[in-house]
């Protein structure tokens, strides 16, 4: 009686223990990025009209962005060379740190025009032919004589005509690779000075952006920005303007294998290669 007593409470004990130890992974609560600027919810979020969406007249009109799944703010400019504040005060963001999937917002300054939307959102100069309309002109009965072609020339070794400076001391660890590296990595030791590669204004001090760690973007004029990633330490913050040279962070490796900063040149928001317009060492 005795053994089939405490067979039934061992019995018993083990299927609340289950219960209990299924209970707690039923329960677990979910991981969330709690960054300062929240990427875009995915598809697992339910489905949502886009015309409900703010911005959605604008979509697929040049000078304006459609929001993906996972983008943030800042991520979308840095790809269009802008600051992510200017472009939540473009598009009225009431909370710049929620964008929805399929939201439209403005990439380019209100007054300025862009051409049309294979540029990508980035604002072009107007094309004028013969710089008047194309009826105006009478025609003419000799064409006009055509020039030989110059010869070819192979492009420049480098581009300084924006003065950069490089922004680190040490050696380059990768080279730039549009589709795996685009920048250059610069091997140093933790605490090593960041400088400024050229005069221009802090549009973004922070962590939010995956990948890059404790990041910097510095905007030099409308068509450059430069990018600073992996710091151990920011010495600046945003809307800020610096000089060229100065001291803008400490080398460290967040978000990151080893020890190194990793350095980007962006014209109109694409990457280019920095050592096209970096100094020869």
């Amino acid at each position: 009686m005795l053994f089939t007593r405490s067979l039934g409470t061992w019995s018993a004990l083990v299927v609340a223990g289950g219960i209990l130890a299924g209970c707690a992974q039923v329960n677990k609560a979910p991981v969330e990025d709690r960054g300062a600027s929240r990427p875009a919810s995915s598809s697992s979020a339910p489905a949502v009209d886009p015309s409900t969406l703010p911005g959605a007249e604008n979509a697929g009109k040049p000078g304006y962005y459609t929001v993906k799944p996972g983008d943030t703010l800042i991520r979308i400019g840095l790809e269009h060379g802008q600051s992510w504040k200017d472009i939540a005060r473009w598009s009225n963001l009431e909370n710049a740190n929620l964008i929805e999937v399929g939201q439209v917002v403005r990439v380019v300054p209100p007054n300025v025009s862009v051409a049309s939307s294979s540029s990508g959102g980035r604002a072009v100069a107007p094309v004028v032919v013969g710089g008047s309309d194309a009826g105006s002109a009478p025609a003419t009965s000799t064409p006009a004589p055509v020039e030989p072609a110059p010869a070819k020339t192979p492009a420049p070794a480098a581009d300084t005509s924006q003065g950069f400076i490089w922004p680190a001391s040490g050696t380059v660890l990768a080279g730039f690779d549009e589709s795996r590296n685009k920048g250059l990595d610069i091997a140093g030791k933790a605490g090593d000075p960041v400088a400024a590669a050229a005069d221009g204004r802090v549009v973004y001090a922070g962590a939010g952006l995956r990948g890059y760690g404790n990041l910097i973007i510095l905007k030099h004029n409308d068509t450059y920005l430069t990018a600073y990633a992996h710091n151990q330490k920011l010495l600046v913050k945003e809307d800020q303007n610096v000089k060229k040279g100065q001291k803008i962070a400490e080398m460290g490796s967040t978000d990151a294998d080893r020890v190194k900063l990793h350095f980007e040149v962006r014209r109109q928001g694409k990457p280019v290669d920095p050592s096209r317009y970096l100094p020869a060492r």
